[in-house]
């Protein structure tokens, strides 16, 4: 049971670390007063990007690098069309979801079945020997950077001067311009910062997560961090546990495979009816579909109170502004 739990708990990191990368990044965003849509598009193209220089070089920090370089540049072309020629951002989102999907399909057709080594498990002495919970340590290089970054990302966004900025500029724009901060510059910047976090999000499930490369890698990891935001009601605290329930409920399904043997081995003296509720639970379609399903009811569950939406969203999301 131990390393059931052991196998669960790091699927579960792995699962979860990309949603709070991609998730906080939209986050960012967002409390600028800028929708962006792209994510799962931008994710692709810093996936695609991260797995060929990784694949071409044999350097995966280089690889890494160029994923998030990648998902900047995507997100910097985002934020000219919506913040300097204001065109509609849910449309330009979208397009860019889809460019992303088509490119990164087209530049990987070569890749794919490909073998890459990815990153290796890094344990931390002792803290890694403890039972169960040690999986939350013995983790990569790129997890425990990962999980610092959104850490710190989240302190300067509620705890810094600049924070405050990216902020103010997503509820009040003309009130935050009017007393000399630069919005364009502002929502430029919050905009590329989501860019590049989406990026990275896509290098890791490439390089840590499935140390592969197939068409449709990130699995609609994008369009559930976006609804993940709402889930946390803009608050990166619960973003962080929403994606941990999430991460559990992508990780069920391999959980359930790794560990079939030993369920069955359990099933052999148990009641017929309990035989039958434990194979449908354990049905590997029904755990692969339960992150979309969770969506769809978390996000139904959240709509029915839209004054509760509106008293948390920032005031000017998806709002242009001309100065």
């Amino acid at each position: 049971m131990d390393a059931f739990l052991s196998s669960l708990i790091a699927s579960v990191i792995l699962a979860a670390i990309p949603l709070i990368l991609a998730g906080l990044g939209e986050l960012i965003t967002e409390k600028a007063g800028v929708l962006n849509l792209g994510v799962e598009g931008m994710m692709l193209l810093g996936a695609v990007a991260t797995f060929m220089v990784s694949f071409e070089s044999g350097n995966l920090w280089l690889g890494l690098l160029v994923g998030v370089l990648v998902g900047a540049v995507a997100a910097s072309v985002f934020a000219f069309l919506v913040v300097r020629l204001l065109t509609n951002q849910v449309a330009t989102g979208l397009a860019l979801t889809i460019l992303g999907m088509g490119l990164s399909a087209l530049l990987g057709v070569k890749y794919v079945g490909q073998p890459l080594a990815g990153f290796e498990v890094v344990a931390i002495p002792l803290l890694s020997d403890m039972p169960v919970v040690g999986a939350l340590f013995s983790q990569s290089l790129p997890a425990y950077l990962s999980i610092v970054l959104a850490v710190v990302l989240s302190l300067l966004l509620y705890r810094s001067k600049l924070g405050l900025v990216v902020r103010s500029v997503g509820e009040s724009p003309s009130v935050a311009h009017s007393i000399g901060y630069d919005v364009v510059t502002v929502r430029y910047g919050a905009t590329i910062v989501g860019g590049a976090m989406s990026g990275l999000a896509g290098a890791f499930t490439v390089l840590v997560q499935f140390k592969a490369w197939q068409e449709g890698i990130t699995g609609g990891v994008g369009w559930i961090a976006v609804a993940l935001v709402v889930f946390a009601t803009w608050r990166p605290s619960r973003l962080f546990l929403g994606a941990l329930l999430f991460g559990l409920m992508r990780s069920l399904g391999f959980a359930a495979q790794a560990a079939s043997q030993s369920i069955q081995d359990w099933l052999v003296n148990q009641a017929d009816w309990v035989k039958s509720v434990v194979l449908v639970l354990t049905n590997t379609q029904l755990l692969n579909a339960l992150p979309y399903i969770a969506t769809i009811v978390v996000l139904c569950w959240i709509s029915r109170d839209w004054r509760k939406i509106k008293l948390n969203a920032p005031a000017s999301l998806s709002q242009p502004f001309l100065p």
